[in-house]
Parts: structure tokens; sequence; C-alpha cells
């Protein structure tokens, strides 16, 4: 299979299940949205070993948010159990801190919910108040009032979603691995946690050397090794390769944006393959085939 003359590996990305919670963050401009979001979404780009996965979903105008402002949308993705503790923790830290912010749940029709109780910090000061049809708590806080809500709703997701994109030269990949990301922006229900959406050190499960290692470097896929690794993946007159990873609040959602990115990657000069990655279904269920996503 080819798309614009550059072939597609036929093989499939592994992804794996995780716990999904939709953060809606306000402010007095997008700006300050923004940066709360940043803030609220860092040290989460690989379960590995950061304590979640997250990222900016979107951008949301003021007739989209419940209080009439700017807003950024965030997911944080983590096992059942670690959800509540990293949601608490990103917003009193992250967000609360943050000037002119207001948070409200981003998916209210879940079945499940997570308690986030930072009226305390108001230390009996806290009221409530309805925003937007919401039930919200406010703190007086210095620079006035913040405002939010209470309870998350949390569903089901994937994780781990993936593609590679590989260029005869680094500019070439890197530029290809970027307009996916863009495209990828564009898809709603996903995020790429990694730095700019862009994956430079793509890992295997565990190491063949060092046992005490959870994941090593994807030696198959390694330009420089290619002569040097009998199985490698990189063909030849490929020197780079970036790999694209989506999480994502369900199959249809995680396939959309691969497809997305894949399709605008390929029209990238120097882009010369498109592949996946997998481990044989060791590391979860979920198979994204990706002659037939496209």
């Amino acid at each position: 299979m080819e798309i614009n003359g550059v072939p597609i590996d036929d093989t499939y990305a592994e992804a794996f299940p995780t716990w999904i919670s939709r953060i809606i963050i306000t402010a007095v401009t997008e700006d300050w949205a923004y940066r709360a979001a940043v803030e609220a979404t860092g040290f989460a780009t690989s379960a590995i070993g950061c304590p979640c996965e997250a990222g900016i979903e979107g951008i949301l105008a003021p007739d989209e948010t419940p209080d009439g402002r700017p807003g950024i949308s965030i997911l944080i993705c983590a096992s059942k159990k670690k959800l509540k503790e990293q949601v608490v923790e990103r917003l009193a830290e992250c967000v609360l801190t943050s000037a002119t912010t207001a948070v409200f749940d981003g998916l209210p029709d879940a079945e499940e919910k997570i308690p986030v109780k930072l009226h305390f910090f108001g230390d009996g000061y806290e009221y409530k108040k309805e925003v937007g049809g919401r039930n919200c708590w406010v703190i007086p806080i210095m620079e006035g009032e913040y405002v939010g809500e209470e309870e998350f709703g949390i569903v089901k997701g994937v994780a781990g979603g993936n593609f590679f994109v590989m260029g005869e030269n680094q500019m070439a990949a890197l530029m290809g691995a970027q307009a996916a990301v863009d495209a990828i922006s564009a898809v709603c229900g996903v995020i790429t946690s990694f730095p700019g959406g862009v994956v430079a050190s793509g890992s295997k499960v565990g190491s063949n050397k060092y046992k005490f290692m959870p994941a090593s470097t994807n030696e198959k896929y390694c330009p420089t090794l290619r002569e040097k690794v009998p199985d490698s993946k990189i063909p030849a007159g490929v020197k780079a390769v970036y790999e694209i990873v989506i999480d994502g609040l369900d199959e249809e959602c995680v396939a959309g944006a691969m497809a997305a990115g894949i399709n605008a990657a390929v029209m990238v000069p120097g882009v010369r393959f498109i592949s996946a990655g997998n481990f044989g279904g060791n590391l979860g269920p979920f198979k994204f085939e990706l002659s037939r996503i496209l």
C-alpha cells in the first residue's frame, strides 16, 4: 500500500486500556487558559516513568464553556487507581494557582465520577454557586475568586495508538511528524502527550541487557544500528524516525487520529516510509491495522 508514493507498512499499532478524565480550564483569555493547561499536563509523557499521561485536547470558544469564557480542554490518562490522585494534584497545584482560572467537568455524562474536593482550601470561607447549570464551589483567593466543579467523569479509553514517520534525513522526518501532529490536533477526543506531540526515543518493553529496566531503546528502529541489528526495521535510505503516540477516549478517536496524522505526514517531501509499533500482543488488546484505518 502507498499514499502519495510513500509505502505504508503492512503492520499494526498495539495499544492498551486506560482511564481518562477530561478537564475544561477557562480563564480571562485563551492565553491564560493555555498557560494553566500546559502546567497541568506537565511531566506526563509516558506511563513508563510518569505518574500519568496527559495533554491538551483542544481550544474551546466562549460559547463552548460553562462560564462563557475562552477555554482549553485537557485529557488526563492513568490507571483507575491513580487517576483521582493525578486530577486532584494537577488541579490543586497547577490550575488553582494560575491567574483567572476556573475548572469544569468535560465528561458530565460519564457514568463514573471521581471527587476532587479543593474547596477545603477556602478554610471555611468557600461557598457553593451555580455556573452555567453546573454545581460549583467558589474559593476566595488573592486575585478574587476561584470557581470549580468538584466531580469529574471518567471513562475507559485507549492509550498507545502510534505510528512511525521515517525520513531520508532528520529534518524531513521531523517535518513529517510535525505535519502529523498538526493534523491530529483537529481530531476531537485525543492527545499526543510527548513534547510537541513527537517521540524521538521510542522504546520497547524491558531490556535485552539490563533486567532492571522497564523499557529501553527500540534498537530495531534506530537508523544508526541498521547494519548492527540483524532484524532491523529501518528501510534503506532512512536516516531518522519519529514516533507519534496517541491516547484517546475510544478506539474510533484513536484510529481517526492515526489516519489523519499519516495522511498529513506522507505529503511532506523526504518522508520515505510509514510503520507502527507493536509487541506481538504483549502490551495491550487493541490492534490498529494501518491498512484498515487508512
